[in-house]
Order: C-alpha cells, then structure tokens, then sequence
C-alpha cells in the first residue's frame, strides 16, 4: 500500500479497522447554517484552502460533497485512501489523494492523535519540490480529510523491489533528491524520523516526493534532543533504539540504510527477529560488498556511524555536508531542486488517472460511501482542531 496513504500510525501495523470510513451525504453540513443556528463549526468541516487557487477569490467551501470518488489506492486500521476528482469550486477535474481518517479510532491513542495533528501541521506549514503537496484539509463529525496530491508513479519500494539493486548513478539521484527534502524539513527544526522505500513515492515525472509526516518531531533546533522510540527498525538509529536522546543525525543514518537497500537489496542489518535486527544495528559489523565504488562505500560508512555527532550530516553543516561528498560530485543541486534533471525512471502512465502503479489488491475495489454515524464529544473534536480554525472560534 503506498505509505502516502499509510493509515497505521503506530510503528507497527494496524489492525484492520471496521466499517469503510468513506464520506456519506450525512458528512456534508454547510457551515452558513451552523453560523445561522448560532452553532460552532466543531465536529462538522473546517473552510481551509491551502492551495494558492483561491487567493484572490476568498476563501472555498471545502467538503466531500467537493470530490468524486474514482478508486481505491489504500487502506489501514485507521481508514481509507481514495483517488478522487474535484468536481465543484476552483480546480474543477483535478485529480488528488484523498486521505480519511475515522477520529473515533485516533483519540483511543493520545500518541495516535498527536501523530494525526503533527502530520496536518507539518503538511500544511511545509512547502518542498520534493515533499507531498497537501490541498486541503477539513473534517465532518466523525472522519479528518487529508486531499493531497495523487502521486501517481508509485513507491519507491515497488520499482526498487522491481529491479532487485539500483545502479550507482540512479541511487544518487534519488538519494540527492532525498537529501534536499530532509534537509527542509532539518531547516524548519523537524525530524523526519521513518525513511524508508514505502514513504517514498514518485510523482509522474518519476521526481521523488517524502510523505507519511505522522512520525515526525516538530521544534528540533540545534542542541534539542527527543527520546520517543519511533521508526522502522530496519532504518532506525542506534540512538533510538537505546534510548539515549536523538536528533536530525537519526535522518542520515536511516538515508545511509536507504542507501545501502538500494545498492545491495536489502538494509545494511537485518536478521529473523525484531530482537535480533534491533542486536545488529546497535553493535553488529557492518558488511560492504566488493562491487560498491570508493565513493559509494565511504559515503555509507560515513552515514551509519554509530555516534551521531561522528555522522555525516549529523554536525552544524546537517544536509550541506552530505552535499558535499563525492558521492554527489556530478550534482547540480540548483538544477536538481528546480527540477530541471531528468529521473532515471519516468512512469508508464496513459492518463492522469491511471492507477497501475498502485496494488490492485485496492485499486480493484469499488469505492462505496459509508454513513458517518459517530459522534464524539467537545473535547474530543478540539484535538483535531486546526491553529487556524481555533483562531477563528
């Protein structure tokens, strides 16, 4: 399942949820009338337009009554991912991501809901070439609406796992592509915290485009640390695993696990269980195959040092140190971030709708409403609040 659409928000795998979260005619509440019963708009939907459309129209009344359900892309514990049309307002026919999550499955978990706030902000703060663009964001009485933009050249994950190893010249440039990204996000004092090959999808063009925020940590400036135990253990730092403090530095590492995944097969430490992998990272011999050139071998020794202030990007410098290394002497980075480099795969796709690079295991199914029958208290729904609604209360 593509991770943009990753509904689980644990480290682990969610459960199956119940029911479909898809929107019913039920979700769609014109907030005029609210206003007009002296109602505030909590629980019903939100009038947030992020794209630059709408600046000099005012703003849009966004809602589900504003997308056609196309197919299904995705689905977790906690909801659905639908490709989607827009068919009323700006835009009209454009095609996006939309993400629905139930609030009645998030607020079991005070982690789970600040996971679900903490991607919204981020998405909807941070603006990259290379990190998903959110449109808009709403929400009804019992489900949170996240419309991004559909990336339709797939994971990452799929076209690696594809074609077994990347060649040298192909791994640089995604891993260049990834660089940037993370050192935006480093820039705004945010960790990443969950690279890995399904978090990274291709747009059309096949550029890259990081997605999954859920894991992130906000306000990381220079000196801060945080302790939470987050990730992937296969890309995870040391550092989280003993629980000794991190900072960005654990972004490097999981991009030096990247970069290895994508130059042998497989990440640099594995083994049969979550004990045993979680052994190996922390004190077990990193392994080099023969094949990787000098460049290549000194760039992922450097990536997974063990001590993040040894780490390459793990200093003052942060991402203009990785920049700097040899791995990436054919780089242009003005031209690489205005993407004006061709991608060493392009996506087959024969409309703006096309889905083949999605699991069909979803896209085959038929997109079906489903009644928003949950109701949750006050309280409840102040926690999926945006800054900006809540300075409109």
């Amino acid at each position: 399942m593509a991770a943009v659409f990753d509904l689980d928000l644990e480290t682990e795998e969610g459960s199956e949820g119940e029911g479909d979260p898809e929107f019913s005619p039920a979700d769609v509440c014109p907030l005029a009338e609210l206003k007009a019963a002296g109602l505030e708009p909590v629980g019903h939907y939100e009038e947030v337009e992020l794209t630059e459309s709408s600046v000099n129209r005012g703003p849009e009344r966004i809602g589900p009554h504003c997308f056609e359900l196309l197919r299904v892309l995705g689905k977790g514990g906690y909801g659905k991912v639908f490709q989607v049309r827009k068919v009323q307002g700006t835009n009209l026919g454009k095609i996006y991501a939309m993400k629905v999550l139930r609030k009645a499955k998030i607020v079991r978990n005070a982690k789970d809901t600040a996971h679900t706030r903490a991607e919204r902000n981020i998405l909807e703060s941070v603006k990259h070439p290379f990190i998903v663009e959110l449109a808009y964001a709403f929400q009804t009485g019992g489900k949170l609406y996240l419309i991004l933009e559909c990336l339709s050249g797939g994971e990452l994950f799929t076209h690696l796992e594809r074609e077994g190893i990347f060649l040298e010249d192909t791994a640089c440039f995604y891993l260049a592509e990834i660089t940037l990204a993370l050192g935006h996000l480093h820039s705004q004092g945010i960790i990443y915290r969950d690279l890995k090959p399904e978090n990274i999808m291709l747009n059309s063009q096949g550029h890259i485009k990081l997605t999954d925020f859920g894991l992130c940590k906000e306000s990381i400036h220079e000196g801060a640390v945080t302790h939470t135990f987050c990730g992937t253990i296969e890309y995870m730092a040391p550092e989280i695993l003993v629980r000794s403090g991190h900072n960005r530095a654990v972004d490097w590492w999981s991009l030096g696990a990247l970069m290895y995944d994508m130059l042998t097969g497989s990440p640099p430490f594995t083994a049969e269980n979550r004990k045993k992998t979680m052994d190996k990272i922390i004190k077990g011999k990193l392994v080099l195959p023969p094949y990787l050139t000098p460049d290549a071998r000194d760039l992922v020794k450097k990536f997974l040092k063990r001590n993040p202030s040894q780490r390459i990007g793990g200093g003052l410098g942060d991402a203009a140190d990785v920049q700097r290394h040899p791995f990436f002497r054919h780089i242009n980075w003005d031209d690489l971030l205005a993407r004006r480099v061709d991608p060493p795969f392009r996506p087959s796709l024969q409309s703006e709708e096309d889905v083949s690079q999605f699991d069909t295991r979803f896209t085959r199914q038929t997109p079906v409403d489903s009644p928003d029958d949950t109701a949750l208290s006050e309280s409840a729904n102040q926690a999926f609040l945006s800054p900006q609604v809540l300075s409109l209360r």
